[in-house]
């Protein structure tokens, strides 16, 4: 698909009362105030405390409560600075996933990486306490949190895997350090079932017992980086060219858009409480669809398009998107607007 590049894309406190509790006091220094937040905007979660946090790309997390702003670093348990998940379990416990692959948890004070379970223990399951991280880049695995535990998961090989990996192996292309299971997004949809996109097999869908793949070779080498379902139960890929209905295994559909439009493709997307589709475009536009409309709002400083890495919708129903290079946008009911916390 033409003209297509993907960047793929939960809160943490200082005090916060959902922090996790301690038996002990944190080995880690206070958290450093911040002046201002960093550029490049990767993540954003609005907390049940209220609390909003921002993963940057280099510069770890931030946390806002509405009076202060500070930031965590690998200084205060962070396994690296470039921060690509940000989530929340029902207890209020905030859980990052940071690069090198690790998964790392708040202690009410700084960070503290949460071990992963033997293999041998190690189990694909969905369960109402699950959290779902990507394990990161070339590793064609998963993390799932289930509450107490962390599950490191790998896929079931398929035969296009196997294909890409007879087609490029490692000893002849040592420099392709990537897997075609490297999952870029995760998405739980109406009715629970877990779906992954990856980087080259399109999306493995997940009901708790079976894996069923969909859309291979959906959007070329740049993989499924978003997955939203319609208001028909249909599912888009990272496009809006194409869509997924359920039949015996899925079907391929014609979508809403055609593919020199400039909505046609997007990197991430959520849902109003109206139910309008907002999707964020590499080009800096992001794009809100009622169903029958499609409302273009540029993302714009001085003067020029910025790149865009994540669209969120907060527990207030406003919109906000990251981005690459000048921090976070929220949108005020016209236009998306640059906000300083």
């Amino acid at each position: 698909m033409k003209g297509r590049c993907f960047v793929v894309c939960l809160a943490i406190s200082a005090l916060s009362a959902c922090a996790l509790p301690t038996a002990e006091p944190s080995r880690h220094p206070p958290a450093a105030t911040a002046t201002e937040l960093g550029t490049h905007i990767m993540c954003i979660h609005q907390a049940a405390d209220s609390a909003r946090w921002f993963g940057s790309d280099g510069q770890g997390i931030y946390r806002s409560d509405g009076k202060s702003l500070v930031r965590f670093t690998t200084d205060h348990g962070l396994t690296g600075n470039n921060i690509r998940s940000i989530q929340e379990d029902r207890a209020g416990s905030i859980f990052v996933f940071a690069d090198p692959g690790v998964v790392c948890r708040f202690d009410g004070r700084g960070f503290e990486r949460v071990p992963v379970l033997e293999p041998s223990k190690c189990e694909w399951k969905i369960g109402p306490d699950d959290l779902w991280f990507p394990a990161g880049q070339d590793t064609g695995a998963v993390f799932r949190w289930d509450g107490e535990h962390l599950h490191r998961l790998t896929f079931p090989a398929t035969a296009a895997g196997d294909a890409h990996f007879a087609a490029m192996p490692r000893s002849k292309f040592p420099n392709a350090k990537y897997s075609p299971y490297d999952v870029y997004t995760i998405f739980k949809d109406s009715k629970g079932r877990m779906w992954f996109g990856t980087a080259l097999l399109g999306a493995c869908r997940y009901d708790g017992k079976s894996f069923v793949w969909v859309g291979h070779n959906e959007n070329g080498s740049f993989g499924v980086r978003a997955i939203v379902e319609d208001k028909d139960g249909k599912f888009w890929l990272s496009n809006t060219v194409n869509r997924y209905a359920e039949a015996v295994g899925y079907r391929k559909e014609k979508g809403v858009a055609a593919e020199d439009d400039p909505y046609s493709a997007f990197v991430s997307t959520v849902r109003d409480k109206n139910g309008a589709l907002w999707v964020a475009v590499l080009g800096g536009i992001v794009f809100r669809y009622d169903g029958t409309t499609w409302t273009g709002f540029p993302v714009k400083a001085d003067g020029e398009h910025i790149w865009l890495t994540q669209i969120y919708r907060d527990r207030e129903d406003r919109i906000w998107v990251g981005t690459q290079g000048k921090g976070v946008y929220r949108f005020d009911g016209c236009a998306f607007v640059s906000v300083r916390l």
